[in-house]
């Protein structure tokens, strides 16, 4: 049976685990042990370990970046808040199939779900950290 939102959005259907669609750049600096979370859905964390893995190694802020603000960003936005994650959004990291829907969902999320920032404060903010 196909998920309601893979009929709805059936280019989603071509992401398909191994594809090169689904590929990890290696410019992210992944190393061979980290762990790779497999979405399930809109949201990183929806049918996912994601919260229990982050809460285990003492996360409690989360940078969320995307190529569907609406989307994928939001919903993960969403889910992080109510698992006690604080959300950063930086507003340059994300985008969508059109302007107004973007701008809506960085409105929303900053109004309800977290803290929509730039690019800049983000890396400041990492550097920090030390």
């Amino acid at each position: 049976e196909t998920l309601a939102w893979l009929r709805k959005s059936k280019g989603l259907a071509a992401l398909v685990e191994g594809s090169r669609l689904v590929e990890i750049d290696a410019a992210t600096g992944m190393q061979p042990g980290d762990p790779v979370i497999v979405k399930k859905g809109a949201s990183a964390f929806f049918g996912t370990n994601l919260a229990g893995l982050l809460a285990s190694h003492g996360v409690d802020t989360l940078v969320v970046t995307g190529a569907t603000t609406s989307g994928c960003v939001r919903a993960t936005a969403v889910d992080a808040v109510q698992a006690g994650f604080n959300v950063l959004v930086p507003a340059q990291c994300c985008a969508d199939r059109a302007q107004p829907p973007h701008d809506a969902a960085l409105y929303d999320i900053d109004q309800k779900y977290g803290d929509v920032t730039t690019q800049k404060d983000i890396r400041e903010w990492i550097e920090s950290l030390g």
